[in-house]
């Protein structure tokens, strides 16, 4: 679906896409205590609420993409050229207070998508230390094993490390 170039609407795409991420950010925040804390309700919560945000905010970015698509074509036009140009060089083209307003929000959507990306690596960065600190004592505890997990049916079973209880009861 080819769209015209609209500012209106690329202000409420960009600004709408900014709340998302402050919105996913926050929600991250509260997933990764969840999960340091052990508190599972809230970590399935609010990872469905991410899930719900990262939906909406593919939506946005649909739309965002087909805006930048459609400015490009008109500054294409312009300039009779069908090269592509970088988003900050198309936005010299428009009037000084669009460009200017775009401008800020774009960085402000990279900034927050920036902020986004560290909250995740350091989740999954604390994620995978912990999966390796379980996987070293269970061979540290059950050395036999050989690195295999067993129900207590006696079935082999994967070595995700998602769930497992420990019956030490004896």
């Amino acid at each position: 679906m080819k769209e015209d170039w609209d500012f209106q609407k690329c202000v409420w795409v960009l600004t709408g896409e900014i709340e998302i991420l402050k919105k996913i950010s926050d929600a991250q925040r509260i997933v990764r205590q969840a999960v340091i804390n052990k508190e599972w309700a809230d970590f399935d919560e609010k990872t469905a609420e991410v899930n719900r945000l990262g939906e909406e905010f593919a939506l946005l970015e649909e739309q965002r993409i087909r805006l930048f698509a459609a400015l490009s074509d008109a500054v294409a036009r312009d300039r009779d050229r069908d090269t592509e140009q970088p988003f900050y060089a198309l936005i010299t083209r428009l009037p000084a207070e669009e460009s200017r307003e775009l401008s800020l929000l774009y960085q402000e959507l990279k900034m927050e998508t920036m902020k986004m990306r560290s909250v995740n690596e350091s989740l999954l960065a604390y994620i995978h230390e912990a999966k390796a600190m379980a996987e070293a004592y269970l061979e540290a505890v059950c050395p036999e094993r050989g690195g295999k997990l067993y129900t207590r049916k006696g079935r082999r079973v994967s070595q995700d490390l998602k769930s497992m209880v420990f019956n030490n009861h004896f």
